[in-house]
């Protein structure tokens, strides 16, 4: 198998740009019938993006440089623009006006846990912030380090770290490094026969060691499950030693430290191995499309499959709006003519399980009363599934403001929180004279809830970033506000903790702190994120 090490998303966008395409005709029409009148809003060209010097001396450049070799210490502003902050829409606001503010003064890759950890102990002996960075797919501000205080801001870059380390076939596990990304390490794993079968929509780009530290979730969760239930083991270097948490499938040894590494995004150490939980690579796989009614009739039809334990591997239901404009395939429900919501399920595994699973379900939806449309429209989705942000780039260049943010209710209040949720950006949004276009979709869905993952589109304010700030906190506000989360996999970082304090409350922050003070002292790894 051959990595490019140097494989990384365009500073300013999603992805590839090559993967890009502007919006088109049709679609611009489209837009317009919503939202108004469009105006061209091209990003900087990348010479233009403003830089800060860089604050780390020759001394402290060449230190790093005799930890994980010269070759492997970057200081040119390519590197520094590449690792500057994620991809959530704020950031690439800021990036596209040539705000580079948050770049890193040095970008340092380690190949090894011994030279991560050696980083790590260096940059709490000299007081300079530390960001682990993977494969840069952040969307709540995990990735920009506050930089008051420290005398430099490194982002540890963990490409080089791309090995397999290790493959239990008898326990049914495999050992990676943090630094592969989810198509390398799931071509490795196809090696020896096996897969994780972990799809977010950042797949592409997101790295296995960013998967554990912001808790994600893919796209196929309801057959294969979060993330988090997948790791059975992790190493992470912290400033006070090693941390190894996760010794047996299970047992009763106090809490399980697991969970403090889970979701820590790097403000208690890096993480640099992931043991997970594999499978056998899937010998079928058969999507399909099904139409319901409503936005609640197809959501209670997935209550009913989770609390009747028949699953089907991906399930994912598009309300009302999204369906209606083109983001689920609306000509294959019958167009805004016919209404209703598209529900995409999916099954893998052998044929004989997937023929078993299929009809379990199939029995169930069609007596609940959806309408089975085929595996075209299920094909067409699992086709394009990582393709969504593409569209978000497309629609920025002609001045619509476009971002996603998610969250994740019992059952019993997850009308009221989609309700209050929508009502709240849209007020937020139409008070500023930019009325919005708000769609949701469940993807992941558990016996007692379900997340909501809302796409907002608006025209695009000259302040922009002031524009969304509002919606997002009024938004954030309603999640709390009705018993719901304020996240369910995108992490916390720094847009959620406000809110994630809230949530979890006083005791709950003054824990937190308590871990951050004993792991990190010296508070260099990455400051500002998680910790309220």
């Amino acid at each position: 198998m051959t990595i490019d090490l140097d494989s990384q998303m365009h500073w300013a966008r999603w992805g590839d740009p090559a993967r890009s395409h502007p919006v088109s005709d049709s679609m611009r029409e489209l837009i317009e019938m919503f939202l108004g009148e469009l105006t061209e809003r091209p990003a900087v060209p990348q010479a233009d993006v403003r830089l800060p010097e860089v604050g780390l001396s020759d001394e402290h450049l060449a230190a790093l440089a005799g930890l994980v070799g010269e070759d492997h210490v970057h200081t040119d502003a390519e590197w520094r623009i590449a690792r500057t902050r994620g991809k959530s829409t704020p950031d690439l606001l800021r990036m596209r006006e040539g705000d580079g503010a948050d770049a890193p003064d040095a970008v340092v890759r380690p190949a090894s846990h011994e030279e991560v950890a050696a980083v790590v102990s260096w940059c709490a002996d000299n007081q300079v912030a530390l960001v682990p960075f993977g494969g840069g797919t952040s969307v709540v501000g995990g990735l920009a380090a506050r930089r008051d205080g420290f005398d430099g801001v490194v982002a540890l870059d963990l490409r080089l770290m791309n090995r397999l380390l290790e493959v239990d076939e008898r326990s049914g596990m495999a050992t990676l490094e943090a630094g592969l990304l989810g198509p390398e390490a799931e071509e490795l794993l196809a090696e020896h026969g096996l897969m994780i079968g972990h799809y977010p929509q950042s797949f592409r780009y997101a790295s296995i060691g960013g998967f554990a530290a912001t808790r994600s979730s893919g796209q196929s969760s309801a057959g294969y499950g979060r993330f988090d239930s997948m790791v059975m083991r992790l190493r992470m270097a912290t400033p006070q030693g090693d941390l190894v948490a996760g010794s047996s499938p299970a047992n009763a040894a106090g809490p399980d430290l697991r969970e403090l590494v889970m979701g820590s995004e790097g403000a208690f150490g890096v993480i640099t191995e992931v043991t997970l939980k594999v499978k056998p690579i899937p010998q079928v796989k058969v999507y399909e499309g099904w139409r319901w009614e409503s936005f609640a009739a197809g959501a209670d039809a997935m209550r009913r499959l989770a609390q009747g334990k028949v699953l089907p591997t991906v399930l994912r239901l598009s309300d009302e709006a999204e369906t209606s404009v083109n983001l689920a395939r609306p000509d294959a429900v019958g167009g805004e003519s016919t209404g209703g919501c598209l529900m995409v399920t999916g099954y893998e595994g052998t044929p004989a399980q997937v023929e078993r699973a299929r009809a379990a379900a199939t029995e169930l939806l069609e007596e609940l009363g959806g309408e089975n449309l085929g595996e075209e429209v299920g094909q067409s989705w699992a086709e394009g599934r990582f393709d969504g942000p593409y569209l978000r780039d497309a629609l920025l260049d002609v001045g619509v403001l476009v971002e996603t943010f998610e969250t994740v209710a019992f059952w019993s209040r997850l009308d009221e929180v989609y309700a209050a949720v929508k009502s709240a950006v849209e007020g937020a949004l139409a008070g500023q004279g930019t009325p919005p276009l708000v769609l949701c979709h469940i993807s992941h869905v558990y016996e007692t809830g379900a997340s909501l993952y809302f796409t907002v589109a608006a025209k695009e304010l000259e302040d922009g970033l002031g524009q969304w700030r509002q919606a997002k906190a009024a938004a954030s506000q309603a999640m709390v506000d009705h018993g719901a989360s304020i996240t369910h996999h995108h992490a916390v970082g720094q847009d959620h903790k406000e809110w994630f304090a809230q949530e979890i409350g006083p005791v709950g922050v003054e824990v937190l702190r308590a871990v951050k003070q004993a792991l990190d002292p010296a508070g260099v790894l990455n400051p500002g994120v998680l910790v309220p």
